[in-house]
């Protein structure tokens, strides 16, 4: 768990569960600066400015880009291209969360979050020209963060301008858990999500248009808080509303621009109704161990039908498949996931944690999964390829990148949110760090270059002074093509050291399965024999 975790308070809810527990951030609410918040317009293509939300996708793209190693994307024609959607998801990666579906998703989004996000330090210039809405979670209220007035003011605002912009056709995101988590299953459900979206339904009645759906969404990481993860992003069959239960008072109230809180039975149905949509397509396991159990069984029984998971989509999908094989219970009376007490997953479970004690998996078995596979040495020269042109770059990457590195590194080692935050701070000071810091690195860059112009000169015959002419505007014009180029330098130093970790961490992986010995393999490969003799007897019956 990241450094600084706050410690859980006591405070819980009406249910006596336990509320999330607030950040420092989250803490601090600055009320005037919430409701100052600029508000979004549903009568052009974004709800937020067209510039700033076009550049910071814009933004958001390059980095997802350098920030996964695989990215995948499936469902979207399961998404209603004639009406407006709310995407419903778990909630186990901060910002990623959001940013994983809204980068996949055909439509552009109106926004809402956690108050905080509007008010931070260079965040909040993002999400004010994005028109982010600012949301106030029970959490923050009943640890007196606020006045209910005060909660309940900005809440109605807040959520009749998501279901407004939904109405109007176009996507949002919001969590049904409430709170980002490190659990492999779901949390109890709250009700913002579903009283926002039965809103949406009733503008959307009555302005004669149709109804929006809720559209359940997977997101899957192989390890979420780690640099260079896999992500697949799945989204579901859409979950139609019950149009004819929304209420004539709740239709005249949204004609009026007024927030009324709908039926307090339809909310908790739709609420008990969308969760058995979301929770086959989430880990759903009781712990992670139990969830790196079914991965485990589902590498061993590929390699037993010769048809290797060779992407994270396949390997999720067979994954699932063993869980639901062995889990004959799903949930219990809490709705936490039942633990599967079937011999199989219990051994299992146990070669699991043999495999990540050192920092392997089953993707490291080979191909009959009876030992550890011995790797493809030609991946060496690979990697050799990768280290020389890294070693090129260095000095770009060192000069722009590696700052934004220790940052991203220290914030998320170092918040009190967990460790479901940590890749959201390594995000954000990639992706801002890029904004704000490139421009002065380059010129610090050009300006290094062009100081050191005799010398670069004497080892390639290339005077970066006069490369364009002899005459001072030449000079000018070639220290600004000088600055300019360092841009895409400090973009490629980026992507490759990007691909160079990737070559990193399958050299490491392939030295922890080279110097497994002694007692340590011959308990392993024990243990795999049994566990696939025991698959064999279950294949049989």
């Amino acid at each position: 768990m990241a450094k600084g975790v706050a410690p859980f308070d006591g405070v819980v809810d009406h249910r006596g569960e336990a509320l999330p527990v607030l950040s420092k951030s989250s803490a601090n609410m600055k009320m005037q600066k919430l409701l100052n918040t600029p508000m979004p317009s549903f009568d052009k293509e974004t709800p937020g400015s067209p510039f700033w939300t076009k550049l910071a996708f814009f933004l958001c793209r390059r980095t997802a880009a350098n920030q996964f190693r695989t990215i995948e994307y499936s469902g979207m024609e399961n998404i209603p291209t004639d009406r407006g959607s709310l995407c419903a998801a778990w909630h186990t990666n901060g910002l990623i969360d959001p940013l994983g579906i809204m980068l996949a998703h055909p439509k552009e989004f109106v926004m809402g979050g956690r108050h905080d996000l509007v008010t931070r330090p260079v965040l909040s210039f993002w999400t004010r020209r994005l028109a982010v809405q600012p949301v106030v979670r029970k959490a923050e209220l009943l640890r007196g963060g606020c006045s209910e007035e005060e909660a309940t003011n900005l809440n109605g605002r807040s959520l009749l301008t998501l279901a407004t912009g939904i109405a109007s056709g176009f996507g949002c995101v919001l969590f049904p858990e409430g709170t980002s988590h490190d659990l492999s299953h779901m949390m109890r459900f709250r009700t913002g999500p579903m009283r926002t979206v039965l809103a949406a339904a009733a503008i959307a009645k009555s302005s004669g248009k149709k109804c929006p759906v809720m559209q359940p969404v997977g997101l899957h990481f192989r390890v979420r808080h780690h640099y260079r993860t896999d992500m697949w992003v799945e989204f579901g069959e859409p979950h139609y509303l019950p149009e004819d239960d929304i209420p004539e008072d709740l239709i005249k109230a949204v004609q009026k621009r007024e927030w009324v809180e709908p039926p307090g039975d339809l909310v908790r149905s739709l609420r008990d109704g969308l969760r058995p949509h979301l929770t086959p397509i989430t880990p759903n396991a009781p712990s992670w161990d139990e969830h790196g159990a079914y991965h485990l069984v589902a590498q061993l029984e590929s390699r037993m039908k010769k048809q290797p998971l060779n992407t994270w989509r396949k390997e999720v999908l067979a994954a699932r498949q063993i869980r639901d094989r062995y889990q004959t219970e799903p949930e219990g009376e809490d709705g936490k996931p039942i633990p599967a007490h079937d011999p199989i997953v219990n051994l299992a479970k146990d070669v699991h944690l043999q495999l990540e004690e050192r920092g392997l998996d089953g993707r490291d078995l080979d191909a009959k999964g009876k030992r550890l596979r011995t790797g493809n040495p030609l991946h060496g020269i690979g990697f050799g390829v990768k280290t020389a042109f890294m070693a090129m770059l260095l000095p770009a990457f060192l000069l722009s990148l590696s700052p934004q590195l220790a940052l991203g590194r220290f914030l998320g080692d170092r918040t009190d949110e967990g460790v479901d935050a940590r890749t959201t701070y390594q995000f954000l000071a990639a992706m801002f760090g890029s904004v704000i810091l490139w421009p002065i690195m380059a010129l610090i860059g050009a300006s290094i270059l062009w100081l050191n112009s005799g010398d670069i000169s004497a080892i390639t015959s290339i005077d970066v002074r006069t490369m364009i002419g002899n005459e001072s505007i030449h000079h000018i014009a070639s220290f600004v093509l000088l600055y300019v180029s360092m841009v895409p330098l400090f973009w490629a130093s980026g992507r490759m050291f990007g691909l160079w970790w990737d070559g990193y961490v399958d050299a490491r992986r392939a030295f922890a399965r080279l110097l497994a010995r002694g007692t340590y393999k011959q308990t392993l490969e024990e243990n795999l024999e049994n566990l696939k003799r025991q698959l064999h007897t279950s294949h049989e019956r």
